[in-house]
């Protein structure tokens, strides 16, 4: 029989209020505590998501020993100094992405997890949901042929605030690593490192890039083409041309509700993959107590080195585009 885990958000944000409804999904799941640096912020969020404890100290809830899992909803930039302090206390963690601001700081989570053996994993969702599953499950069959080209794009209309954390530098602010990730997830994990990378980037008033479009170049002419934005809308889609034809993953591709293909010979097929009970973030919670389950402090399914690579080439393309965080690069 699976244990049952006590679970604790750090971080009262929207994000976390989602993912905590769909952990009242999971039948081993408990929402046990959350924490804020404000304990009347920690105490509504216990009251409306219904977990157990609130904490006004991050400190104080990765003491409390029932706490088993973490799952860290900070800023990006505060992931590595939080994923720190979860895994020197013993937590197993589940961390949002961007993963970290940088590389360097992706690699001393990852060392931390092995020194005090205890699982990390950073919580993409997209990579569990079934629909995109599918699709990654057509190109790796060959049916459609050789992919050639991946082509994505995130972008929302954001309000500007110089001062929250969209826009701020100082939190990581921007685009690329909010939503941005979305579409280099995309292209990293159907064509893996691109050997070139090119970019443009549009700067709003605060120093954040507002808009950046990137280019990926692979061997024996592989390409991507990316796109994030916190300045205008666009449909959110991505697509996968092979030489036999493609696959578009609908919807807003980071949680596909289908998936549409075609070749040259046979009209556009759609194929529904339905999420099971909740939103779409339970596939990962249920993934993370399955590893724990077997004793894994390392997913098969979200690696570290997935997460170091994709901070690598973030890191690639904010050097490319002449994105900077003070205090962090």
């Amino acid at each position: 029989m699976n244990k049952n885990y006590n679970w604790a958000v750090l971080g009262c944000g929207n994000i976390a209020r989602k993912f905590a409804a769909d952990l009242k999904t999971l039948p081993n799941a408990r929402l046990y505590a959350a924490a804020s640096r404000s304990k009347e912020k920690a105490e509504a969020f216990v009251a409306e998501a219904g977990f157990e404890k609130a904490y006004g100290s991050y400190e104080d809830m990765v003491r409390d020993p029932k706490v088993d899992i973490v799952y860290i909803a900070s800023p990006h930039a505060m992931h590595r100094e939080h994923t720190l302090l979860c895994l020197e206390h013993k937590k197993a963690v589940l961390c949002e992405k961007a993963f970290a601001i940088n590389a360097a700081e992706a690699r001393s989570m990852v060392d931390s997890a092995k020194a005090n053996d205890c699982f990390l994993m950073e919580a993409f969702w997209t990579k569990f949901l079934p629909s995109y599953q599918k699709a990654q499950e057509m190109i790796r069959s060959g049916q459609l042929g050789e992919l050639r080209m991946v082509r994505a794009d995130f972008a929302f209309k954001g309000d500007y605030d110089p001062k929250r954390r969209l826009f701020n530098v100082a939190l990581g602010g921007g685009s690329l690593l909010d939503i941005g990730v979305y579409p280099v997830f995309v292209a990293l994990d159907a064509l893996g490192t691109p050997t070139d990378i090119q970019t443009m980037a549009d700067w709003s008033p605060s120093g954040a890039e507002q808009t950046i479009l990137v280019s990926f170049r692979y061997p024996g002419g592989k390409m991507a083409s990316l796109a994030s934005s916190l300045g205008a809308n666009s449909s959110t889609q991505a697509e996968y041309w092979l030489t036999g034809g493609y696959i578009r993953l609908n919807g807003q591709f980071n949680a596909p509700t289908s998936l549409s293909w075609s070749t040259r010979k046979q009209p556009e097929q759609t194929i529904v993959v339905e999420n099971s009970r909740g939103s779409g973030y339970q596939y990962e919670a249920a993934h993370v107590m399955d590893c724990l389950d077997a004793g894994r402090i390392e997913s098969d399914i979200m690696p570290w080195r997935f997460s170091i690579d994709m901070m690598e080439c973030l890191d690639r393309i904010r050097a490319e585009a002449g994105i900077v965080f003070p205090g962090h690069d």
